[in-house]
């Protein structure tokens, strides 16, 4: 079976949730950035608090190889549970945030 399709659309519905998170300072506000034909998914946060530009990556998914790597995670409880939990095996998932050599000692894919 194909898993390509289902991982973008699951990459993607799980993302959309962090669009509608709205900070309690500032502001700033998500957005969804997604490249479907590259495979890149972010969420990007966008604004202003009090004079301090924001502007920053919240999180990075990319698919390589029928994987889906998190580059970059910053939300609070971690986005690898959700992926998991909308139905992408863990051994589908890499930590792509973390040095190879320390994937190993997770219980996600090392690559």
């Amino acid at each position: 079976m194909d898993t390509l399709d289902p991982y973008r659309q699951i990459a993607q519905n799980v993302l959309k949730e962090y669009v509608r998170i709205q900070y309690a300072y500032g502001n700033i506000e998500n957005e969804a950035v997604f490249d479907r034909e590259s495979d890149h998914y972010m969420v990007v946060s966008v604004g202003w608090q009090d004079v301090k530009r924001i502007h920053g990556c919240l999180i990075h998914l990319d698919i390589i190889n029928g994987k889906v790597w998190i580059q970059r995670d910053g939300t609070e409880h971690g986005i690898a549970r959700e992926l998991e939990k909308a139905g992408i095996p863990k051994d589908h998932i890499v930590l792509g945030f973390h040095l190879p050599d320390v994937r190993q000692y997770t219980e996600f894919a090392t690559e």
